[in-house]
């Protein structure tokens, strides 16, 4: 890096490297917004593994007094699990819950920053799923669907709105906490242009995968060599008229740019000491704090959707343990984000999601051949989440559960129904947003009813 690769910058953009002209990323695509949204950008704080919504965001008092016994048969219906049977004891709540804010919003003691933000979001305490496994469900919110192949939620926002920026990936993801089930499913562009996927940024070395020069090429080497592979791509275009050329031209274009734009963003040596304090970030190492702030940083350079995954919610085993180990490293930068994009002007502009692919049983998981205890299984058909910023009402709770916080009972919301909401704050309505591939019209949210949940927007 350095002087060679601000060299190369400089002859793609005829000399001047503050005027690159990478292409856009969505040369295959007409942005056509459907009418004017309040958000102009998306960061998706994805808690893989499923948190259990019974120990951050939905108290169950009744959980507690019946600790021990089994929930009623007619609750449970013909619901089967996975790890534990039916009839397996109720596990209470493992924290205490307080109201916060002049909007009351109650959260547990395992949150105690985001209590401090609380009415600047927006909790869902009733949504469900249709997919019961990980994989499936982290792609189901992913992409709209449950098997890999489909563009994900950052592809259709791309191919809706197009980028904002040349100068880095418009889609950019990170991951925090050793990886994800659905793996790079959950990032791709599917069957759109490849210009759509995400571009993963790593936690160690160069933020993006050969982005220094090897050994032995200089600045001069490296642009004859990109001239001399762009010369054979376009005469390809000519020939064949494949967009994945183009998408292949861009990359490396954008590569170029990277070279440059990449080490500058991921250097947080001009962020204050009261801001790297405020997200609990260590600069020297990798963390959902450092991708938080990362993650600010890029939407003010003009990236259009980030993603950030954290592993490890998956709490089959002694779930405060999980829950609590888990809060702290993802509490404190959830909540500093929202308190720093606000101070920035930036949370009007930027639509904020947190949440996981589905929610935990009520009942306990304990399986001593398995060496598990006071666990939580897998449960879709209740769970919470939160979102904030970009056309959100702030400081409300939305929907309810029963008092076992098995079944919704008020204001249920699908999937789908969050997908169409967070497009809606874009400006795009999910039902006339489709992409044609062999003949059919896809969408986002299927080709169920699904719908805007218009009582959450501000």
């Amino acid at each position: 890096m350095g002087f060679g690769s601000t060299a190369l910058a400089g002859l793609l953009a005829g000399g001047n490297p503050s005027k690159a002209t990478a292409h856009p990323q969505t040369t295959a695509v007409r942005p056509l917004p459907h009418f004017s949204g309040k958000a102009k950008r998306v960061i998706h704080l994805f808690m893989a593994g499923a948190p259990s919504q019974f120990e951050l965001f939905d108290y169950k008092p009744e959980l507690a007094r019946l600790e021990g016994t089994s929930l009623p048969p007619s609750v449970i219906g013909d619901q089967r699990y996975a790890f534990i049977r039916p009839d397996a004891a109720v596990l209470g709540p493992r924290f205490k819950f307080a109201k916060n804010g002049k909007s009351g919003g109650e959260l547990s003691s395992a949150l105690p920053h985001l209590a401090e933000v609380v009415d600047d979001i927006c909790i869902l305490r009733a949504v469900h799923t249709d997919q019961f496994n990980h994989a499936p469900a982290q792609i189901f919110l992913s992409t709209g669907f449950a098997q890999p192949g489909r563009p994900s939620l950052g592809s259709w926002v791309l191919y809706g709105l197009g980028t904002e920026t040349n100068q880095l990936p418009s889609y950019v993801v990170m991951s925090t906490a050793g990886g994800v089930t659905g793996g790079a499913s959950l990032w791709s562009s599917g069957f759109m242009p490849t210009s759509l996927s995400g571009v993963q940024l790593r936690a160690n070395g160069d933020p993006i995968l050969n982005l220094s020069n090897p050994a032995g090429v200089d600045e001069r080497l490296q642009a004859d060599t990109y001239h001399l592979i762009e010369s054979l791509n376009r005469h390809r275009l000519r020939e064949t008229g494949d967009p994945e050329i183009a998408t292949r031209i861009a990359s490396f274009e954008m590569a170029a740019q990277l070279q440059v734009s990449a080490p500058n963003l991921t250097n947080l040596a001009n962020e204050s000491a009261a801001t790297l304090e405020m997200y609990g970030c260590d600069p020297s190492k990798p963390s959902f704090a450092r991708a938080c702030l990362l993650a600010r940083r890029m939407v003010e350079r003009g990236v259009r959707f980030v993603s950030i995954f954290h592993e490890g919610w998956d709490a089959h085993s002694d779930v405060e343990g999980n829950v609590r180990d888990n809060a702290e490293q993802t509490d404190r930068a959830s909540a500093a984000l929202i308190k720093d994009l606000k101070a920035r002007g930036l949370l009007d502009e930027t639509l904020v999601i947190w949440g996981g692919e589905f929610g935990r049983t009520p009942m306990v998981e304990a399986n001593l051949a398995l060496g598990r205890k006071l666990g939580r299984d897998h449960h879709p058909q209740a769970f919470s989440m939160w979102m904030a910023g970009g056309g959100i009402r702030p400081g409300i709770t939305f929907g309810a559960t029963d008092e076992f916080g098995f079944h919704p009972v008020e204001s249920s919301v699908h999937i789908h129904d969050v997908l169409a909401t967070a497009l809606h704050c874009l400006g795009i309505n999910h039902e006339q947003l489709t992409f044609s591939r062999q003949g059919l019209d896809f969408r986002l949210t299927g080709v169920e009813p699904r719908r805007v949940i218009r009582e959450i927007l501000a």
